[in-house]
């Protein structure tokens, strides 16, 4: 095999001049692959190879190889550059240059070599910015450890000054008394907070925390998180006015997504005068996605602060109107929890005028798991239930196991099935559903085939409704469906 056979199989482009220092140099075949130029056109170029370098470059390059050309001494040169290629791509290449001299120095002989470096320069600029990244974030990281351990342990050079006047003060009056409890009380619940608050963080940063996803009442659970905080709002005299859909149905960790609101919902009191509005609402954000939206009328989050309120290394806290302890991390572990949910959360303030943060969550839509052994009446009814209730999805399954593997990959809002289950009847079914998911309430409608009050009471006990009739969508079944799923 020629030599020039053997380097066409190489990726470089490699290229010789003759015994000429003026001779015209010749390329391997390989030069179309990496230029989009075949040899014969590379040489008809004005200046050939030259004029496919960059002009950017070009002149870094001609003064380096002339430097070298004329350094008697010297025998190899390399350099990087640009090149454009015959189809408008611009590549980053190495070319590398081997010289034979006379004796007097002067070039006799040149070999040389030009690879294509572009997937390499790429991939060190994106360690770069990788880096860059990680020595910004450590960074960060050292700042908030620092901070978090001023605010870990600042507040107990007080507590522990305020119980020592208890305890050694035999003649503290009562009310000196009680108001030295009263800040010991509240410096160890914000301290706890901000422990919880740090340990939840930490876990979902290391994945050791686990989502449990399951279908909520948006409405509910808004609820409960006001009934919690409706301490802190009654000693302002605030008002949490909640304007959420009762259809609104999200698909969530019920414990981390009702930390976000808690957070969210007690910062607005917070930083909220006395005999203020705190309102909380919702609406549908895309086919996919709930938004949560959070507003108050409160002091608002200065031009300084704004860029700080996400950021791990800009922590800081802010006393509430009536001087309320915070912890600072709250707002950083609601980002967390909620991009964890596949979610943004973002704000809107201006100081003095108040505050509203926005946060989205995935919705969960009305779904019926249908379970019949016959398929045909299972398909009709189906149909039926599709047809009567437009905005309900309706799975099916023919028997109690087929049902289980799809209860696996996501609860529905109501299952109906028959007694006469084949392999397994509706009780045991029922029962081991329950077991499977128990911290969910998932409620059933179950068709009885018997007139036994014994089977009817079985039902009842365990909290399930039952309907003496065969399969169909009657009206008694439509209003069942009705009084257990917000359509």
């Amino acid at each position: 095999m020629s030599f020039d056979k053997v380097i066409d199989n190489f990726n470089e482009i490699f290229f010789w001049t003759g015994d000429s220092h003026n001779s015209a140099a010749e390329y391997s075949e390989n030069i179309f692959s990496v230029t989009g130029f075949d040899s014969s056109e590379i040489l008809k170029l004005e200046n050939t190879w030259s004029f496919l370098i960059l002009k950017d470059d070009i002149e870094e390059y001609k003064k380096k190889l002339t430097e070298f050309e004329n350094d008697k001494k010297k025998e190899y040169v390399e350099f990087n550059y640009r090149i454009t290629r015959k189809d408008g791509a611009i590549i980053f290449v190495n070319e590398k240059i081997k010289v034979i001299r006379k004796s007097d120095g002067r070039i006799k002989k040149k070999f040389g070599m030009v690879t294509d470096i572009t997937d390499y320069i790429r991939e060190v600029e994106e360690l770069k910015i990788k880096n860059e990244e990680l020595e910004q974030l450590n960074s960060s990281k050292d700042n908030f450890i620092s901070i978090l351990s001023h605010d870990l342990r600042a507040p107990f050079t007080s507590i522990l000054g305020f119980s020592e006047i208890i305890l050694n003060e035999s003649k503290l009056p009562e009310k000196d008394k009680a108001e030295y409890v009263k800040f010991i009380h509240d410096s160890s619940q914000s301290q706890l907070q901000l422990i919880n608050h740090l340990f939840d963080w930490s876990h979902l940063q290391t994945g050791r925390i686990k989502l449990e996803f399951q279908r909520l009442h948006a409405q509910s659970i808004t609820y409960n998180c006001v009934s919690y905080l409706t301490g802190l709002a009654v000693r302002k005299n605030i008002n949490i006015d909640v304007k959420i859909p009762e259809a609104f149905h999200i698909d969530a960790d019920e414990r981390l997504i009702t930390k976000v609101l808690i957070n969210l919902i007690s910062n607005a009191v917070k930083f909220s005068p006395v005999n203020e509005l705190v309102e909380i609402s919702a609406n549908i954000y895309n086919s996919d996605f709930i938004e949560f939206i959070v507003r108050d009328n409160g002091v608002g989050i200065s031009e300084t602060n704004r860029e700080k309120v996400f950021d791990i290394g800009k922590i800081f806290t802010t006393e509430g109107t009536k001087g309320e302890k915070g912890s600072g991390l709250g707002l950083m572990l609601a980002k967390q929890v909620i991009e964890k949910h596949g979610g943004e959360i973002w704000f809107y303030s201006k100081e003095g005028k108040g505050s509203e943060f926005h946060f989205t969550v995935p919705s969960a839509a009305n779904t019926i798991l249908l379970v019949l052994e016959n398929n045909e009446i299972l398909n009709d009814l189906k149909r039926e239930m599709e047809k009567s209730f437009p905005g309900l999805k309706v799975v099916a399954a023919e028997n109690a196991f087929e049902a289980l593997e799809k209860i696996s990959d996501k609860l529905p809002s109501l299952l109906i099935c028959e007694h006469n289950l084949p392999l397994m009847d509706g009780l045991q079914f029922v029962n081991t559903v329950r077991e499977k998911h128990k911290n969910m309430q998932l409620p059933f409608i179950v068709f009885l085939y018997s007139d036994s009050e014994e089977l009817l009471k079985s039902y009842q006990e365990i909290g399930v409704k039952a309907i003496k009739q065969e399969p169909s969508l009657s009206d008694q079944l439509k209003e069942r469906i009705e009084s257990l799923l917000v359509m």
